[in-house]
């Protein structure tokens, strides 16, 4: 097992991680950029060093510098966290040839999966059902009208290299497919440095399923279970749940066992998620993630794991502490990412927080770097919190997070709080009926 571990990350996933070493008995150490030097993070943990000037670019994603940092503190491994360089497969071979462990998947599965292409055509080879669609790359409009008119409008086109919902763009018909090819590859091009894109199905009013996998990079890997994740604006996440209450048993065992058995075959190492659009009983794969999700928490309350203890485990040699038939669902979990931003227009709003109040309680977690006096900086994502409940059933999830977000109190700034306060209202969401569109179609009715 490793002495100390270093963690590439900030906010409430650094918390995160030093949470899970302390408990295992690991020194922690935290970097931090000359903005986050009062962080929370940097005052949980054991050590810390600074990396560099506010700007991620010079800090955060400074992979020198990150190195430098395991060497003067003699960490051993780093944890990436999720985002800035947990998905870099430059990284982590940087890592390897400096004899320092990366936690997490090998860096060819990471660059298998970075590749919405290779990744597809890999999932199809190793049985994981696909969104009907393009082979490969589409070049230009005639190819691109070839493949639409095959599969049947609508048709969605994305990058290659995309994430965030950046190079996808719809086309309804024949005679929007042009514009929104060349957009697309626009938008690819500039956000990515890669123009190229794909064709595939729109489906109407999909479900946006995720199931997590872990693997012990030794050809032996589990699922659990799904999580439902399609309350979404502009394609980014704002509440999840697990189960997902459309999903049944038989869809859950099926798709799991495929999902498991595909990330075995290759040998994966870590925590990874096999992202589904589901629609009319049947699961469509869209994208893997080689790294833990930022809801994880809601998987862990249902099956009572810690995944970081056992990214932890798996990266230093040793094996997972479950099979899949000790993996049971304990009732209903349900997360909300409270941002700092101003509702409707979701911008940020970053700013020093006058009064911090973090709800408690039975079933009810509070994951945050946040604290009274703390000034959140302009620099970074806006999510400052994400608030996850349990329950015996979805029902007493639901009531429980209403009951805790009437406790949460964060002043100085902005927060989507209120959002979360309305959708609670709302018949659909109360039901668990809605599709990845509800939301976009709900905010347009509610702040046109």
């Amino acid at each position: 097992m490793f002495d100390k571990i270093l963690i590439a990350n900030r906010g409430e996933i650094a918390l995160r991680v030093i949470r899970a070493c302390r408990e295992m008995g690991i020194a922690s150490v935290a970097v931090h950029s000359t903005a986050d030097t009062d962080a929370m993070h940097v005052r949980m943990a054991d050590e810390s060093v600074c990396i560099g000037p506010p700007s991620s670019t010079s800090s955060y994603l400074s992979m020198p510098a990150l190195i430098s940092a395991c060497e003067i503190t003699g960490a051993q491994a780093i944890h990436p966290g999720y985002g800035f360089l947990s998905e870099n497969a430059g990284f982590v071979q940087m890592l390897e040839d400096h004899d320092i462990t990366f936690i997490g998947p090998r860096a060819e599965h990471i660059r298998i999966m970075g590749d919405k292409i290779t990744a597809k055509d890999t999932m199809k080879a190793l049985g994981v059902p696909c969104v009907p669609g393009s082979e490969g790359g589409v070049n230009d409009v005639e190819d691109a009208k070839r493949v639409a008119a095959e599969i049947g409008y609508p048709v969605i086109i994305k990058a290659t290299a995309g994430g965030g919902g950046r190079g996808m763009k719809v086309a309804q018909d024949e005679a929007g497919l042009e514009v929104a090819f060349r957009t697309a590859r626009s938008e690819a091009k500039a956000a990515f440095g890669n123009p190229d894109v794909y064709i595939e199905k729109y489906l109407q009013r999909p479900r946006h399923i995720e199931i997590q996998v872990f693997g012990d990079g030794k050809g032996r890997a589990v699922h659990l279970g799904e999580r439902d994740c399609s309350l979404q604006r502009r394609h980014q996440k704002v509440l999840e749940e697990a189960p997902g209450p459309s999903i049944t048993q038989e869809q859950r065992d099926r798709i799991g066992a495929i999902c498991a058995d595909a990330v075995a075959k290759i040998g994966y190492a870590g925590a990874g998620t096999i992202e589904f659009l589901f629609e009319d009983g049947e699961f469509y794969f869209i994208e893997m993630n080689t790294r833990l999700q930022v809801e994880h928490p809601v998987t862990e309350a249902i099956f009572g794991v810690d995944l970081v203890r056992q990214q932890i485990r798996v990266a230093a040699g040793l094996p997972m502490e479950f099979q899949q038939e000790d993996l049971k669902i304990n009732g209903h979990s349900i997360e909300v990412r409270i941002n700092a931003e101003k509702v409707p227009s979701f911008s940020p709003c970053p700013g020093k927080i006058t009064q911090y109040h973090a709800p408690g309680g039975l079933g009810v977690r509070m994951d945050s770097a946040l604290y009274q006096g703390y000034s959140i900086p302009p620099y970074y994502d806006s999510l400052i919190g994400k608030l996850i409940v349990h329950g015996r059933d979805r029902d007493e999830a639901l009531a429980r997070l209403s009951r805790a977000l009437g406790e949460l109190i964060v002043d100085g700034v902005d927060t989507t709080v209120p959002l979360f306060d309305a959708l609670l209202q709302e018949p659909d969401i109360l039901s668990g009926n809605y599709s990845i569109h509800w939301l976009e179609r709900w905010l347009a009715q509610h702040f046109g």
